[in-house]
């Protein structure tokens, strides 16, 4: 059922008139870097963003909260964090309180028309009220008065990954381009030393350089279309990027190749304050993609509520700058990897939850991509770079802390240097600070976070119920703790027998992550097999595999495999997919559980997905799945 959005609250937020307030337009794009020539790339061709940053300001430390579009989204479009909504997992639909909305519904309540051509993507489904029109026929020129102001926002899909990926979508997107727009592979001195030095892999760096030409292109319309209008005076133009360049190891992850976007900011000189918005700065601020909306909010004269997260850079009421801007990587499609990141003007602070995980977990759609072929088929013939072979080491390090000033593409982990102590010790308290503060959802296992929802109504309160006020502190205290080693074992017994089950959830996945060095946890693994929680259970039997003891784990995981809900067949998946050899004796339970099921994405899709890639492993087959 949809949403209705209360008139009278959000009327109360309206500070302007009528006739002061600019128009503003969002031109958005999908998965770019900053591979633009006014951001100081030396081979981009985007004249139409060059012209329309040295009329505005350039942004050169802006980051998106994820490193991929829908979690990103749901952020942006609510100034909010991910994983204090509970909206971080790709591909979820997550359900929001009814305080909390989409801010274009404060623009729309104050006067505002609305539209959006076309992506939503939020991970919730958008309420009644917030767009006057969201379709790929939106715009600007359909409002009935042409005096009314307008927030309109436009996203090229040209850019995304299976632009890359694709011939067919590569050909059309780049049809518009001349033969002095094309790129030479060879020639292109920013390739990264993460890929191997290939032609197939630099073709689809070419590629990513040619797709944001053509994006310039579709800018460079939008652009003129505000001009022919009249509009390009009392316009407010923000343009954007939802996250890092589609390829490995930058769409999905943390490191600056999956978070760094581009953002040009101009204001008409009769909307600007003081010395904000003048023509051709480069601004160094540190901006989070949450703060782009409450900016609207505050240049549209219109007061950001206080639930918000993201903080306006300009306009009358403008914030702070930032010290820190955070992120956060969850499930993706099929495969989970929680991963937490700081960073400050200087320096990455990343926190891997499961460093048991490979960072190359085998995914279906990025593996459509022919970098990541290359990666793979290099890396079984043993001859990729040192800087590419790192990830597929099968485990992470808990901690990664990186100098992006002096090791720009992020390859020269610092956390294991003295020298650094005191950076690394600053960085990881302002992570565990923010993980507390926001109320990281992501902590709780997904299909904890989904049960509860039915009770509560929505994610975003599960951290905050009156009835056990430290059990924030306790998962996040926890959740650390469980990648911590031998030395966290009393705290990971002793969470097992929490009364939560998401607390004595990992407490189960940190005696998993130690392994057989704590053989006399198996008796308390064996008790939380039958714990009343199937994803404890689940991750207790994948501790009992850890310890060398699969005999009583494996029929727990068949019978997840069999009756759970979509989200723990998913889980009992990945534990039978981790655990290799060991899962031979249940071939013929896993083959069962290939046969798609109704829900569309875990039982439709992923759970098949992640079968699917243990039984080939296990076999030496190569069966394609969708």
């Amino acid at each position: 059922m949809k949403r209705f959005i209360p008139t009278v609250t959000i009327l109360s937020l309206v500070t302007a008139s009528f006739a002061e307030k600019p128009n503003i337009v969002w031109i958005s794009c999908e998965d770019i870097s900053p591979h633009i020539a006014c951001f100081g790339d030396p081979h981009a061709i985007t004249p139409n963003l060059d012209r329309l940053a040295t009329e505005g300001v350039r942004y050169a430390h802006t980051f998106t909260t994820a490193g991929v579009c829908a979690p990103c989204r749901s952020g942006i479009i609510t100034g909010m964090y991910q994983t204090t909504l509970g909206t971080q997992h790709m591909r979820g639909n997550a359900r929001l309180p009814d305080q909390i909305v989409p801010f274009p519904a404060y623009l729309r309540q104050a006067g505002y028309y609305t539209s959006n051509n076309s992506k939503q993507d939020y991970q919730f489904e958008t309420p009644k009220g917030v767009w006057d029109e969201s379709s790929g026929r939106a715009h600007w020129r359909k409002r009935k008065d042409k005096d009314q102001p307008f927030f309109s926002v436009f996203n090229f899909t040209g850019c995304h990954e299976s632009g890359i990926a694709g011939d067919a979508k590569y050909r059309s997107v780049t049809e518009v381009l001349d033969p002095s727009q094309r790129q030479d592979a060879y020639a292109l001195s920013t390739f990264p030393p993460y890929y191997p030095d290939t032609p197939r892999a630099r073709e689809d760096w070419k590629r990513n350089y040619e797709l944001i030409t053509a994006m310039d292109h579709w800018a460079g319309e939008l652009i003129a279309q505000l001009k022919e209008d009249g509009l390009y005076d009392n316009t407010v133009i923000f343009f954007w990027s939802d996250h890092g360049v589609g390829l490995p190891r930058g769409k999905r992850w943390l490191y600056d190749s999956g978070t760094r976007v581009p953002l040009i900011v101009r204001i008409p000189k009769s909307f600007r304050i003081g010395g904000q918005g003048s023509e051709g700065m480069i601004s160094q601020q540190l901006i989070s993609s949450i703060d782009f909306g409450p900016t609207v909010l505050n240049l549209a004269g219109v007061n950001v509520p206080d639930h918000i997260q993201g903080r306006p850079f300009l306009g009358p009421n403008a914030a702070t700058t930032r010290d820190y801007v955070y992120g956060a990587r969850d499930r993706m499609d099929e495969r989970y990897d929680i991963i937490r990141m700081a960073r400050d003007q200087r320096f990455k602070y990343i926190r891997n939850y499961e460093p048991l995980k490979t960072y190359y977990q085998y995914m279906n759609t990025p593996e459509k991509g022919a970098t990541m072929a290359e990666l793979r088929q290099l890396h079984q013939s043993r001859a990729l770079p040192r800087e590419a072979e790192y990830y597929f080491s099968p485990t992470k390090p808990v901690e990664e802390l990186y100098d992006t000033w002096t090791d720009p593409y992020e390859v020269k982990n610092l956390a294991g240097d003295p020298v650094y102590a005191d950076t690394l010790s600053r960085l990881r308290e302002a992570h565990l600070s923010w993980v507390k503060r926001t109320r990281d959802t992501g902590l709780i296992a997904e299909p904890i976070l989904i049960e509860r929802e039915k009770t509560i109504g929505h994610r975003y309160g599960i951290l905050r119920q009156n009835d056990d006020p430290s059990f924030n502190r306790r998962l996040a205290d926890i959740a650390a703790q469980a990648s911590g080693g031998l030395r966290a074992l009393p705290s990971l017994l002793e969470a097992m027998s929490d009364r939560d089950a998401a607390i004595r959830y990992w407490g189960a996945v940190g005696i998993g992550n130690i392994g057989t060095e704590t053989r006399s946890a198996v008796k308390a693994m064996e008790k939380a097999l039958g714990d009343e929680s199937a994803v404890v259970r689940i991750a207790a039997a994948r501790a009992l595999c850890r310890l060398d003891v699969p005999k009583r784990a494996l029929p727990v995981l068949t019978k997840e495999l069999d009756e759970g809900e979509q989200w723990e067949r998913l889980h009992a998946a990945i534990v039978l997919d981790e655990i290799d050899e060991m899962a031979r004796p249940v071939l013929l339970e896993m083959y069962a559980a290939l046969e798609p099921r109704m829900d569309l994405y875990a039982n439709g899709k992923y759970v098949v997905r992640v079968l699917n890639r243990a039984l080939n492993q296990l076999e030496g087959t190569n069966r394609q799945v969708p």
